[in-house]
């Protein structure tokens, strides 16, 4: 199997595994995840969910599976939108999740929601189980994409899609210029003022950097299986979306 850098890219030692750490990381910075993202994004995350869910309307798809689902922003938006059966909500941080369920409960309806303890790369669920599958800013996490795009490919029903939103770094001037220094200097300010954990916010860019983008990340899509292929950047190449076809 391909190593990839993002996969060696931890957020605080050598010695535990990444799935470790970032469930350790992610259970820390859970009460001020949703400020830090609106923040740090000024708020145009939620454009980019939107476009990502509106790609999906194509396949109507009844039964989702959101991976690294975290407090459920996309679980919510896709609900809304696409008012399928059912969405089960994956995280490994059960620091999120509760923040999730929390969330939940505030809806009018989330009967067909599930939020539920899962690691990427050994999912309980049974093969073709799914109609689409979603990961909104976590592939970078990943201790071992290989394997946690093959679990997706297992448990995603054929003619199902798989869809990922992530990070990416823009190509073009002045706006990589401006991105090196926003993600380089200020992110990491503004993680440690607003979620005291100093090594997250740090570990944020760099994973960024690590993580295959463009036509790379098709690639780990290819060999897992995935066809008709595709992806769009949006902003000027901060974020990108990919898709593909089991």
């Amino acid at each position: 199997m391909t190593k990839y850098k993002a996969e060696s890219i931890l957020p605080y030692n050598k010695e535990d595994k990444k799935s470790t750490q970032v469930r350790k990381m992610f259970d820390s910075i859970a009460p001020a995840y949703d400020l830090l993202n609106r923040t740090m994004t000024w708020g145009i995350d939620k454009r980019w969910r939107k476009t990502a869910v509106n790609m999906l309307r194509h396949y109507a798809p009844q039964q989702i599976l959101d991976i690294a689902t975290g407090t459920g922003d996309l679980v919510f938006l896709m609900n809304q939108v696409l008012n399928p059966k059912k969405i089960t909500g994956a995280d490994l941080s059960e620091g999120m999740l509760q923040i999730a369920r929390k969330k939940a409960t505030n809806l009018k309806s989330w009967e067909n929601i599930i939020f539920e303890n899962q690691d990427c790369l050994h999912l309980t669920y049974k093969n073709e189980q799914f109609d689409a599958i979603t990961v909104a800013y976590g592939v970078r996490n990943f201790e071992d994409l290989d394997k946690g795009f093959s679990e997706m490919y297992r448990v995603l029903r054929p003619g199902g899609v798989l869809l990922v939103i992530e990070l990416s770094t823009p190509e073009k001037f002045p706006f990589r210029q401006f991105y090196h220094l926003y993600s380089g200097y200020i992110i990491p300010i503004l993680g440690r003022f607003l979620s005291k954990d100093k090594k997250a916010y740090t570990y944020l860019p760099q994973s960024i950097k690590g993580v295959p983008q463009g036509n790379n990340m098709l690639k780990v899509f290819h060999d897992a299986g995935f066809k008709n292929t595709k992806y769009k950047k949006l902003t000027f190449g901060v974020c990108s979306i990919y898709i593909g076809e089991k």
